[in-house]
């Protein structure tokens, strides 16, 4: 009896997706797809538009993280006005990294808090009404409150460069328009109206040990949950450390092979193909010398914890070789440390946060820097959810002829829907019924990657989950509801 389940939509993610799992009639899963069917189409939506707009149109794609697509529109565009990142003025460019930085900070605190340690806490198998962060904070009210309080930090750093938490403005055409105020820095060091930086530094570190010890208690689950083989992108210094803002691509496979090795990000179209499928609005980013089987890449915090040689702080790096150390592996290729590589990413952003606030370069006055004009500008930036990339082309009048972006969840699609093909061939082959427990796992296997449904596929909102299960003749013989 031929079966088919279905998820629709995925919850606790951004954005509005789909899961889908065929079983033949012997119980087992045939295929799975994990379909990502609204469209938005923002790529078409801002050509015709002068190019000095992007940066402002693009935030409107995400609530989340408008920042990384403010920040990667900025960067494009400053190859328009004919400036490239080296030639940006001190000033900018530390204002841009802190916006940057505090923006990373929130993004990760958000997920993990609110999104993820439910999942972590209370179990697969736990009550709907668990999974929340409320649930969190009624049993761990100390955890909970870190966690508010650290996206607030984060967003308190955008509001102070930018003007506002969501959609603020910060970065023009070779630079920015603001510069901070000795009260605005003092805000973040002083500890008189929030937590100062050195206590986010503090919670982060204690964050991520609380992590190392949940690995050690549930070592096997985490070893082997979604857990295959793939490559990883992320962004490098020139000495190949991780840079978060800018730098080089590098992309390594399973083994730890280079496949990509440290290209100028202005040079991407030569090495990456799109692909695409009938099932689904999002692209399939592949490496082409690869090939469009083996070419995809992971991206975000696991990625980025596998391909650079060392992280630029001390703290994070320390936990950088912890986390290499725990498993002994040059590559982990287990999904669920994700989580884990995102907390030393919160510790990272806390310790560069500080860096920047102490540094007299942050409240110069040298604001734009021009250069000549150009017709093309590429903007890569490493967002919190991995690799995203802005490529703006302009005519002779500074309007916006063709846009394409690759985003973060784009990158990721073909290990989401290897996720989940894995849920489906380890725990709902051979059931004859669907299980909230069930439905949680392959919801867990793709939240482990943050994905931002609405930035990959300019899709808005979310939905209560409806699974479905059907027999070969299309009848339905199972369903399950969840908020």
């Amino acid at each position: 009896m031929n079966r088919k389940i279905t998820i629709d939509p995925v919850t606790r993610v951004e954005g509005h997706g789909r899961v889908t799992i065929h079983l033949d009639e012997y119980g087992q899963v045939k295929d799975s797809f994990f379909h990502i069917v609204e469209f938005r189409g923002f790529e078409r939506f801002i050509q015709g538009h002068p190019y000095w707009e992007a940066p402002v149109l693009v935030q409107r794609l995400c609530g989340i993280c408008p920042v990384s697509h403010h920040l990667a529109a900025a960067k494009a565009v400053d190859q328009l006005e004919g400036v490239d990142p080296k030639d940006l003025s001190p000033t900018a460019t530390r204002l841009r990294r802190l916006m940057h930085f505090g923006q990373i900070f929130q993004s990760h605190a958000l997920h993990f808090f609110y999104l993820a340690s439910p999942d972590l806490l209370f179990g697969m198998d736990a009550p709907v009404e668990k999974r929340n962060v409320i649930a969190v904070a009624v049993e761990n009210r100390e955890l909970a409150i870190k966690g508010i309080t650290m996206r607030k930090f984060g967003q308190e750093i955008i509001k102070a460069v930018a003007g506002k938490k969501i959609h603020g403005i910060l970065a023009v055409p070779g630079g920015v328009h603001k510069t901070l105020t000795e009260e605005e820095r003092d805000y973040f060091l002083n500890g008189k109206s929030i937590e100062n930086i050195d206590t986010m530094i503090e919670w982060s570190q204690a964050i991520v040990n609380f992590m190392k010890d949940y690995h050690e208690k549930n070592r096997k689950f985490l070893d082997e949950f979604a857990a295959f083989p793939s490559g990883h992108l992320g962004m490098v210094n020139d000495e190949g450390g991780l840079d978060l803002y800018d730098g080089k691509l590098r992309a390594i496979d399973s083994e730890g092979n280079i496949t990509l090795d440290d290209i100028a990000t202005d040079l991407y179209q030569e090495y990456f193909s799109e692909a695409v499928a009938q099932w689904s609005y999002m692209k399939f980013p592949y490496l082409k010398k690869v090939g469009r089987e083996n070419g995809w890449n992971r991206v975000g915090p696991l990625a980025r914890m596998n391909m650079c040689d060392f992280i630029p702080t001390p703290l994070a790096e320390k936990e950088r070789q912890d986390f290499i150390a725990f498993t002994g592996k040059k590559v982990n290729n287990s999904t669920m440390y994700s989580h884990w590589a995102r907390l030393i990413e919160i510790l990272h952003c806390a310790e560069v946060i500080k860096e920047l606030l102490h540094d007299p370069e942050l409240m110069g006055n040298d604001l734009i820097r021009k250069g000549t004009p150009r017709l093309k500008g590429i903007g890569i930036i490493e967002a919190p959810r991995g690799t995203l990339t802005h490529h703006y082309e302009v005519d002779e009048k500074g309007m916006i002829t063709r846009c394409n972006l690759i985003v973060s969840t784009t990158h990721n699609n073909d290990a989401m829907n290897t996720a989940v093909r894995w849920v489906a061939n380890n725990v709902i082959s051979r059931s004859g019924n669907i299980t909230d427990g069930m439905l949680n796992q392959v919801e867990v296997a793709i939240r482990a990657y943050d994905p931002c449904l609405s930035c990959a596929t300019q899709a808005m909102g979310k939905m209560p989950l409806h699974a479905e299960l059907y027999n070969h003749l299309g009848k339905l013989i199972d369903e399950k509801y969840s908020n």
